[in-house]
């Protein structure tokens, strides 16, 4: 037996009220469970009981056995003074709090139904890639996509989090953030955190006096990712490098802390020289680019936004020492469609959150217009249950997989919780 199903069994009073008594013979009715402590100090604040007669008002504290409260030390601790119910599995020893009066003790295994206990043993103990694989493709639809959609803003709340502090950094500059998440996303998986090193280098200031040369911006780019200090005689390398020098006297540029950038295993439509000419690009030909985006809500409306291809140099390049076919190297549906789950609807969400207001709506729209994302993960659950194939499915099974399934909090899930309740 395990803490946290007594803590669901208490939470949901999954247990039979009718005749409940402590261990002493005392009656006991619950007229308030009290609220889940996640925390520090007793598990159940506010708890309201009737108990042998008498009203009792504190807090809750559950073991799997009485003596545990021993092996915590909660008699030599004040914050457990006002408990007024140790809520145990097993009964093995008399509690009392610091001032030596007895806690009234509930022996709840008593008064759980067998099947609950069976169908919790059967998920925790599970060997499987997740632990309801066998009975997964049995989830009530409605209850799967309810639960797929709460996990989406769980998801997104988490995000929140990073953007957070982005903004305490940037002292609620908006802009800025968006540029330090957006070239982060440039660089994919690869070159991500090496990208956000990159935007880390360079104060969002200097980005916003030269933004509109896209040149400019191409040499504040690669001469702070190092993609500048070569001996190459060209013409247009040369002339980046140039600006660049001056820039560095100009604002007083260091890259020292930037990640090394990567090309290996790397498709040339993904190299960091041709990501970083779109995002420049992208910076050049847009203007408030920030409003733009939260006032775009359809993909199409982002499509256009984002639509940007290469300058006129890396149209026959992918290095600098490399000559390739001429070709727009425009950025891609599916490459901007990672940028709306990564970027755009976490900052969407976020101010809306910061402004008071409510666009969850909204973002369903806008996310669910996107095609599900193929990876691993969410491949494995299409092939248990068919689902709605959009971007919320395969971003809410990822969270699913990451902070529920791999930490076994089974007791914590939608799912999980319909199937212990499953006569």
């Amino acid at each position: 037996m395990q803490e946290d199903f007594l803590h669901y069994v208490w939470k949901h009073k999954a247990f039979s009220t009718a005749s409940l008594k402590t261990t002493k013979g005392e009656s006991i009715a619950i007229l308030k469970l009290g609220e889940h402590n996640h925390n520090s100090g007793p598990d159940f604040f506010n708890a309201q009981l009737s108990i042998d007669g008498q009203l009792w008002a504190g807090n809750v504290e559950i073991h799997v056995k009485s003596s545990d409260w021993y092996v915590h030390g909660h008699e030599k601790d004040k914050a457990y003074d006002n408990v007024i119910l140790h809520v145990v599995w097993e009964h093995d020893t008399e509690v009392f709090r610091k001032d030596n009066s007895e806690i009234s003790t509930l022996e709840v295994k008593n008064f759980v139904d067998t099947h609950l206990i069976n169908n919790y043993k059967s998920l925790i103990l599970s060997k499987s890639w997740i632990n309801c694989e066998a009975q997964y493709s049995d989830v009530n639809e409605f209850i799967l996509n309810n639960w797929l959609e709460r996990l989406y803003i769980e998801r997104l709340e988490r995000k929140s989090k990073d953007i957070s502090k982005l903004l305490e950094q940037s002292k609620n500059d908006w802009e800025a953030v968006l540029f330090k998440m957006l070239l982060k996303n440039f660089g994919l998986k690869v070159n991500g955190e090496s990208f956000l090193s990159l935007a880390n280098s360079v104060d969002y200031s200097v980005v916003r006096k030269l933004q509109y040369n896209s040149t400019d911006m191409e040499a504040l780019l690669f001469g702070q990712a190092g993609l500048l200090e070569d001996d190459i005689q060209e013409a247009y390398f040369l002339d980046l490098k140039k600006r660049y020098q001056f820039l560095v006297q100009k604002f007083k540029l260091n890259n020292q802390g930037v990640l090394p950038l990567q090309f290996f295993r790397l498709r040339p439509p993904n190299f960091p020289t041709i990501r970083l000419s779109q995002f420049a690009n992208l910076y050049a030909s847009e203007q408030q680019l920030f409003s733009q985006m939260i006032n775009a809500n359809t993909v199409d409306e982002i499509y256009g936004l984002f639509s940007k291809s290469v300058t006129e140099f890396w149209m026959t390049h992918y290095t600098f020492k490399t000559v390739s076919k001429n070709s727009k190297k425009s950025i891609s549906k599916s490459f901007i469609d990672l940028l709306i789950i990564n970027t755009i609807v976490p900052l969407k969400f976020c101010y809306a959150r910061a402004k008071g207001e409510s666009i969850e709506q909204e973002l369903f729209n806008l996310i669910k217009d996107l095609k599900i994302e193929k990876n691993g993960i969410v491949e494995k659950f299409l092939q248990l249950k068919p689902i709605e194939k959009s971007a919320l499915s395969s971003q809410a099974l990822l969270q699913l997989k990451t902070f529920y399934c791999d930490k076994n909090k089974c007791l914590q899930c939608a799912i999980g919780n319909s199937l212990i309740v499953k006569n």
